[in-house]
């Protein structure tokens, strides 16, 4: 199990060979845990649970009557103080942070230019990565990991576009980590400067808390979800330094307010930058296709720096 998030113990396959292979196998993804159970709750923290109970391995656990204490900060904190939370949250953490560590000194020697895509299911991410794929191809190489629990469907929509990509399948996971993202690395073609897109599994919770080594945090939302989502997942928006507001196209038929939902995404990070698109019109996609090369061009002046 996900010492962080809680999320369920399996195997995490990544693809074999190269961008093309279609075979899985297994690596090793051990996560230090005991018999207790971890997650992290809409505050950032991590909660664990002490009794007994089999509550099985996904998220959607009935806690009953459990007595919960209180640690200093008001936080309800089954059987644990608030002092031993934030010292196995920093554990925890470390060892992710120190994957990524590795992986952005590597990304930085090659110059390459490393996004992490992160979204709420639906929100049309694929969609607008594969149109980025296609209007960019021959600028600049380009490379994609893709996160998904199962499947590889999201993989071979990117490949069609001629793009190299490699398959990570989380099994019952929920996010992707630093390690996953070194191993994939080993296995997939990142030319030196290159953009290298991360997708990871859609979730507004858990990826917001594992760096992998990129260069910026991208989260799309689609103006079909709701206006309040940067106040109800504030660790994911806080930690964004570009929210692209997808599916824009919509908004005739909708009752959107972009501008209230900016605002919210806004007060949790005052300088966040957004840019409204639409991944099947076009619209806005020109702003966000010179925000990338922008950052493309830092990362190749800074190689080996």
């Amino acid at each position: 199990m996900c010492t962080v998030c809680g999320c369920a113990e399996g195997e995490t396959k990544i693809e074999a060979g190269h961008a093309h292979g279609h075979h899985h196998h297994g690596h090793d993804h051990h996560h230090d845990h005991d018999h207790s159970h971890e997650h992290v709750g809409p505050d950032g923290k991590v909660y664990r649970h002490t009794h007994g109970d089999d509550h099985g391995h996904d998220h959607g656990h009935d806690h009953g009557t459990i007595d919960l204490g209180r640690g200093p900060a008001g936080t309800e904190v089954p059987g644990m103080s608030q002092t031993r939370l934030v010292a196995i949250e920093q554990d925890i953490l470390a060892k992710n942070d120190s994957f990524a560590a590795v992986n952005r000194q590597l990304f930085a020697a090659k110059g390459v230019f490393v996004l992490n895509l992160m979204s709420s299911p639906g929100s049309g991410k694929t969609t607008l990565l594969t149109r980025t794929l296609t209007d960019l191809k021959g600028r600049f190489p380009m490379a994609v990991i893709e996160g998904d629990q199962q499947t590889s469907f999201d993989a071979d929509r990117i490949r069609a576009t001629g793009t190299p990509a490699i398959q990570v399948n989380t099994g019952k996971g929920c996010h992707l980590d630093a390690q996953m993202v070194t191993q994939a690395v080993g296995r997939l073609p990142v030319e030196a400067g290159s953009v290298l897109f991360i997708e990871n599994v859609g979730n507004l919770v858990c990826p917001a808390g594992f760096d992998l080594g990129e260069a910026h945090k991208v989260v799309v939302l689609s103006v079909t979800e709701g206006e309040d989502k940067p106040l109800k997942y504030p660790a994911m928006f806080a930690g964004a330094d570009l929210l692209l507001v997808n599916k824009v196209d919509l908004l005739p038929h909708l009752t959107f307010d972009v501008a209230r939902m900016i605002a919210y995404a806004r007060q949790l990070k005052p300088n966040l930058r957004v840019i409204e698109v639409s991944a099947t019109a076009g619209q806005g996609l020109d702003d966000w296709y010179g925000w990338i090369e922008e950052g493309l061009a830092r990362a190749v002046a800074g190689r080996g720096a």
